[in-house]
């Protein structure tokens, strides 16, 4: 069962399943992060504002993107939003410049 920061938490995949391997992710946690929860993600870039922060940064592949989730939940942070960058192009029509799709909402 999913802890208190992943209670609303769904995941789904526009690639046709395909995960989101070695590329980039915007992830969105409730609160501004101070300097000693920002060490947890040595690998994203922390951007406050709004009351939230903005987790930015690539991972190696999708069991280095479930260890940043896990370390959310470990923290007792509420994760809001996780969005791939540049993922698989898809055979079909052109990609749009800046491909980004939602993961987890």
């Amino acid at each position: 069962m999913p802890g208190p920061g992943l209670h609303r938490a769904s995941i789904g995949h526009e690639t046709g399943g395909a995960p989101c391997a070695g590329t980039r992710y915007r992830i969105r946690v409730r609160g501004a992060l101070g300097s000693t929860l920002v060490t947890a993600f040595p690998e994203l870039r922390a951007e406050p504002g709004g009351g939230e922060t903005l987790l930015t940064g690539a991972l190696a592949d999708q069991a280095a993107l479930y260890g940043v989730l896990a370390e959310i939940e470990a923290l007792g942070l509420e994760l809001i939003e996780v969005r791939c960058e540049d993922h698989p192009a898809r055979p079909g029509p052109a990609a749009p410049s800046t491909p980004t799709k939602e993961i987890i909402r």
